[in-house]
């Protein structure tokens, strides 16, 4: 049985104390070997090679998919299969999913414009498990909450039918608690999600961010993803002008101040330098990503705000949560 929620601790995670650095990892498993797999807030589904799930062409077959990184540009194309998945962290703490759709990898592909991207057919290396919301309006409209694993284990519902255990996560820098309740909810500032017009899924969390100290800020939405160490603005040119380095270069110069308030989550900001280097919530680069004349502002924070904050969600009542970690 499931009892409620269980805390998988990173594969990578930093020594007790320190700041995490490197972009967190979980084993993913379908019942034969244990692959370290990339844990992302920034997509939604199981994303694994082919040739990592055991007896893949046994199992039921849902048709030919996609998944494109917008961030890396990658494109992952293969076949969704049913099955479930388990997920461990360090020190065999684990859990198994219900069966949920997984897209079986079996090439990779790259946007037109994509930075450091080769195509590549069968490839071995492909591990990602996609638990993010608020996905399918970038290049991602399967990503509904069905294909999230976090919110498929037993004794969680549905959202019609609420479960036992209630549907939803704590990112936090060391691991991540899967499953709520009232304790691990405790001290957090919420701000309540839309619903999306078009998906049975909550909306993005809202943001404002800015710049160079320049007012008023841009108001749109933050994805804090811990499969990004860069940090991605997309905002308008009142905010941007003058400021990407050597006049091309998307990249903030060295000393930029950047400012992100989440809206409507009292008390939850925080701001810093770019490059500077005592600051664990500093992103390993801050790149200016689009303008917004068909979309609106935009920041992924990257995994790097871990170091000031835990991140809760909450998919049975729309909620997100962010927690000032102590000492920050």
């Amino acid at each position: 049985g499931f009892g409620g929620a269980v805390f998988l601790p990173y594969l990578n995670a930093p020594p007790p104390g320190q700041p995490i650095t490197r972009r967190p990892r979980l084993g993913v498993s379908f019942g034969g070997d244990t692959r370290a797999a990339l844990l992302d807030t920034g997509s939604t589904s199981v994303v694994v090679s082919a040739r990592l799930i055991p007896n893949v062409s046994a199992l039921p077959q849902l048709g030919a998919g996609e998944l494109v990184y917008s961030g890396s540009g990658r494109i992952a194309r293969g076949t969704w299969v049913m099955s479930p998945v388990t997920l461990s962290g360090a020190g065999g703490a684990k859990i198994t999913t219900r069966p949920l759709p997984v897209l079986a990898v079996s090439d990779l592909g790259c946007l037109p414009k994509a930075r450091f991207c080769r195509p590549r057919r069968h490839p071995r290396d492909v591990a990602v498990i996609g638990v993010g919301f608020a996905r399918e309006h970038d290049h991602q409209s399967f990503g509904t909450p069905d294909h999230n694993p976090f919110l498929a284990l037993p004794g969680m519902g549905d959202p019609q039918r609420p479960g036992a255990v209630r549907r939803g996560y704590v990112v936090r820098r060391e691991g991540v608690l899967v499953g709520l309740d009232a304790a691990n909810a405790a001290g957090f500032s919420f701000v309540k999600l839309e619903k999306d017009p078009l998906y049975p899924d909550w909306t993005a969390v809202p943001a404002c961010i800015s710049i160079a100290g320049r007012l008023p800020p841009a108001c749109g939405t933050l994805l804090m993803d811990t499969g990004a160490g860069k940090m991605y603005l997309r905002l308008p040119a009142a905010q941007r002008e003058g400021l990407s380095a050597a006049g091309k270069s998307p990249v903030l110069p060295a000393g930029t101040s950047v400012d992100v308030t989440v809206s409507g989550a009292p008390g939850i900001s925080y701001a810093f330098n770019v490059g500077a280097p005592a600051n664990p919530l500093v992103p390993d680069d801050a790149i200016l990503a689009g303008d917004t004349a068909n979309a609106k502002p935009f920041v992924n924070t990257s995994f790097h705000m871990l170091n000031g904050f835990d991140y809760l969600y909450d998919a049975d009542g729309g909620f997100a949560g962010f927690r000032a970690r102590q000492g920050r």
